[in-house]
């Protein structure tokens, strides 16, 4: 199904200096798009709606939706009160070029309470912009005792790069590099790691004595990704089988992996399942199970294997 016509041309979007007050959000509701600004059919046959909602102060929501239960809400962007609302238009034309939920993070309560800042930065009461507190300030550590934090690092550059980096639970230990990626599955979930990696993108944007280049692509590449964390399909697997009754092999089963014996007899593949959510190693090894898993997979593994919706299982 393709997408709603959108204008075939639109105002060339602004920004100028602008205080909301009752008359300009009593206007900004009234000038609402009425119904979804487009709906198109997703990669699993889903029929999905695009709309802009009334934010905070005048600010507009843009929204990708389940148009059947107005479920899994996505934030596409959230636009400031100084922009015309003809830049919703844009944003979803954008947007419907490529449109994949999975890349906008879950709509959270405090968004309809907030304004847009410039990639998080917090508000003061004067109206200015705080500065991010440095990076190097906070410290997240795993579940095996590793510290993790943004600090520039040296390599051949002139100029440090802006790094996460890794050290071990013993004090003093050297720090070692470490992707975007690699930090989310240290901690198995996206945030923190994702929302410090974008405050201090904001907080080092005009800083020309450390580099945040590979940062950036980083993040990119982790928000375009389909390998997605496992850990929300490994635990309703796990809680199927606790409060279900059913095992690894008749999930498996489901999902079409089977294998016989060599009577013939069928049984599910019970390594894949346990591979694929991080139960087992890859490979029958004695490392570490893998955190990821492509979102095809979780999307067969949740639906045919556990009969609930992929978005219940997504982080």
């Amino acid at each position: 199904m393709p997408p709603t016509t959108l204008p075939a041309k639109l105002p060339r979007a602004s920004r100028s200096t602008f205080t909301p007050t009752v008359c300009s959000l009593t206007r900004a509701v009234r000038l609402m798009p009425r119904g979804p600004l487009a709906r198109y059919t997703d990669h699993s046959g889903g029929l999905r709606e695009v709309l802009a909602l009334p934010g905070h102060g005048g600010s507009v929501l843009v929204l990708d939706r389940d148009a059947a239960t107005w479920g899994d809400r996505r934030l596409v962007a959230h636009l400031a009160a100084d922009e015309p609302l003809e830049n919703a238009h844009l944003v979803c034309r954008h947007y419907l070029r490529d449109p994949r939920p999975r890349r906008c993070r879950r709509l959270a309560p405090e968004d309809l309470l907030t304004a847009p800042f410039p990639e998080g930065s917090p508000p003061r009461e004067d109206g200015e912009l705080d500065p991010l507190p440095p990076p190097a300030t906070v410290e997240l550590r795993d579940r095996h005792g590793r510290v993790h934090r943004l600090e520039p690092f040296v390599t051949g550059l002139s100029i440090p790069e802006l790094r996460w980096c890794r050290r071990a639970p013993e004090r003093g230990g050297y720090p070692q590099p470490e992707s975007v990626r690699d930090a989310v599955a240290c901690m198995e979930g996206y945030e923190p790691v994702r929302a410090l990696t974008v405050g201090a993108l904001a907080h080092h944007r005009d800083d020309d004595a450390v580099s945040v280049a590979v940062l950036r692509s980083e993040l990119q590449r982790l928000d375009a990704s389909r390998i997605v964390l496992n850990r929300g399909l490994r635990r309703a697997v796990l809680h199927a089988m606790h409060t279900r009754g059913l095992s690894l092999s008749e999930i498996a089963h489901r999902c079409g992996r089977v294998k016989r014996d060599g009577k013939g007899n069928c049984s599910g593949e019970t390594s894949w399942l346990s591979r694929r959510v991080g139960i087992a190693p890859e490979g029958g090894g004695e490392g570490e199970p893998t955190p990821w898993i492509h979102s095809e997979v979780l999307a067969v593994i949740a639906r045919d294997g556990l009969g609930i919706s992929p978005r219940e299982v997504e982080l």
